[in-house]
């Protein structure tokens, strides 16, 4: 599955991040976006946010919000 391009992010969506110590294990960590950290329109490893308990990491996934 394709990692969300920028455009599809924005600040208080509901996403999953893989933090920089869990690269390795891929353990995803979800929250809402505080921040858009990349500048470019996409990345393969994911765009990184910032998300509103300050953690720090690159989308993986945006969790549906029905």
């Amino acid at each position: 599955m394709a990692v969300p391009a920028r455009k599809e992010i924005a600040p208080g969506m509901r996403v999953r991040i893989v933090l920089k110590k869990d690269q390795r294990s891929g353990t995803l960590t979800e929250g809402i976006v505080s921040r858009l950290l990349t500048k470019s329109p996409t990345h393969p490893h994911g765009i990184k946010v910032r998300l509103e308990d300050g953690q720090v990491g690159r989308v993986k996934m945006i969790v549906d919000q029905d």
